[in-house]
């Protein structure tokens, strides 16, 4: 492993916990994997606000959205075999669609592109005011005429992964969930993966969390209930490391793989844009694409009631990275863009040496928290609670032990004065000085607000 990734995931943790705090998020989970290895696996807050216990790398979460990659690879699984066709239509394998349903290819199917409805006319499912569809609901369902034309636009159907679950079904003549354990969870050694909840005797499950709006605070949303016929869509549960590890599996440079090189290149290959949304963003087959500066990425994101997640890899990099977060407003999407920004950064400059390597830390003041992150030669000093990491960040320059020269600011800053290192008796860096402004520890800036302010 190179020693800039080491350095970056040394650094992603402490960022995301800031993150946390500033807006109040019950719990998150964050893997990253080197040439599908996991070399990061922290859980950061609590599994349970109601008994504050805290979350593990161990508790499974509910990843929604994800399943449907999961269901394109058994898919690609039964191509492979000669058992179906991208372009078979879907009424091949299922009776009793609507003409236009059937007519609909599987490979239409699995990029979103066939037109159907996305959740059907009642989708009280994702309000927890109705179950999840059962078979003949879906069936039911799919006896309806599509919402838009085939062939014209993303259109995102749960519907329509349903009822690739029910052509797999059809052509392996095993239920989804049995063929799918078997033949993509086992066989990619999935341990803490299954295909619907409740999760397994003995597997820790993360409760989910509501929105502190409107009653001004979190409510359990336990998001264990079974997602039936949809599970294909939406059902899965895992951990991030599982997903790190799969995930890591589908790109065509992966050494190791349930699938072909070719099958992987066809699946993540973008097949429309959506052009409805400001950022560049596509989807494959099962799969989601995107680019986060000069870097792509495919992957997946999930949502449910309770729980928002995303799992992205970086081709070419041999690097996945998987956020679950246990909040239906979690900002998984975000932190995830964040977290690249950060490992892009590291590639970019690279580890510290041992001239920069004890300029680090998190130090508070009245007005800012600042995180001194040595990257090589310098410093980079970033406020942890943006959104973008190291935007604007400046940087310090050492000039001797200790001391050092800010080199790069913004206008407004303290661009060309001094900051410095302050030790104790025991060597350790008790305080820093950053442009005539003192910062210490947050346990001792705490305790001096609280002489000054009360509370």
């Amino acid at each position: 492993m190179e020693s800039w990734l080491k350095a970056a995931t040394d650094y992603i943790p402490g960022w995301l916990e800031y993150q946390m705090r500033l807006i109040d998020q019950p719990g998150c989970v964050v893997a990253v994997a080197y040439k599908g290895r996991v070399i990061l696996e922290q859980a950061l807050g609590v599994a349970d606000i109601s008994t504050n216990k805290a979350l593990t790398p161990r508790h499974r979460f509910r990843v929604a959205s994800h399943s449907k990659s999961f269901t394109s690879a058994a898919i690609f699984k039964l191509r492979q075999a000669g058992r179906l066709r991208l372009d078979d239509p879907a009424g091949r394998y299922v009776d009793g669609l609507h003409p236009l349903v059937a007519e609909a290819t599987i490979g239409q199917l699995l990029s979103h592109s066939a037109g159907l409805i996305r959740d059907g006319a009642d989708a009280g499912q994702w309000q927890d005011r109705r179950p999840f569809l059962g078979e003949k609901e879906l069936r039911a369902a799919l006896k309806e005429a599509p919402a838009i034309e085939a062939g014209t636009r993303l259109k995102y159907s749960n519907h329509g992964f349903g009822l690739l679950g029910l052509i797999i079904e059809a052509v392996t003549g095993e239920p989804y969930y049995d063929w799918v354990r078997r033949e993509i969870i086992a066989a990619a050694k999935l341990g803490e993966t299954d295909a619907d909840a409740p999760a397994p005797r003995g597997a820790p499950l993360a409760r989910g969390h509501s929105r502190k709006l409107p009653l001004g605070k979190r409510l359990i949303v336990p998001g264990d209930n079974k997602t039936h016929a949809l599970a294909p869509a939406t059902g899965f549960i895992s951990t991030a490391g599982d997903l790190a590890r799969f995930f890591a599996g589908l790109d065509p440079a992966a050494k190791s793989s349930l699938l072909t090189r070719a099958s992987r290149r066809e699946m993540i290959r973008s097949q429309w844009r959506d052009t409805s949304v400001g950022a560049e963003s596509y989807y494959g087959l099962g799969i989601m694409r995107g680019k986060v500066g000069d870097w792509q990425w495919f992957g997946h994101a999930g949502g449910f009631q309770s729980c928002l997640s995303r799992t992205v890899v970086l081709p070419g990099r041999d690097i996945s990275v998987s956020i679950l977060t246990n909040a239906v407003d979690g900002p998984a999407w975000a932190w995830s863009d964040s977290v690249i920004q950060i490992l892009q950064t590291f590639a970019e400059r690279g580890a510290p040496t041992a001239k920069t390597r004890d300029w680090t830390g998190r130090w508070w003041s009245l007005w800012r928290t600042i995180d001194f992150v040595p990257m090589r030669d310098h410093i980079l000093v970033s406020d942890p609670g943006l959104a973008v990491p190291f935007l604007d960040a400046s940087e310090i320059a050492v000039t001797k032990r200790g001391h050092g020269t800010i080199r790069k600011a913004t206008g407004l800053a303290n661009f060309g004065e001094e900051a410095r290192l302050v030790r104790g008796g025991n060597g350790r860096v008790r305080e820093i000085w950053f442009g005539g402004t003192k910062y210490l520890p947050e346990k001792k800036f705490g305790a001096e607000i609280k002489r000054k302010y009360g509370g």
